[in-house]
């Protein structure tokens, strides 16, 4: 599941990054570009939540919140 997750957050991001050179290169129409990068911000965005949170952070432990 974990891999599942980090695979759709790095697609999504890619969808969101490649469009933009391609349509640079004028190998995407215009109207094309925006689907795609939607369509990849909105999988990026219900993805990495739930990625992110599985990383444990050192510095949250309750011993160190006080001095924070």
């Amino acid at each position: 599941m974990n891999l599942l997750l980090k695979f759709v957050s790095w697609a999504g991001l890619a969808l969101t990054i490649t469009p933009a050179f391609l349509f640079l290169t004028d190998a995407m129409t215009l109207d094309a570009v925006k689907k795609t990068m939607i369509l990849g911000a909105v999988l990026w965005l219900v993805a990495a939540p739930f990625t992110q949170s599985q990383n444990k952070n050192s510095l949250d432990h309750p011993e160190n919140r006080d001095n924070i």
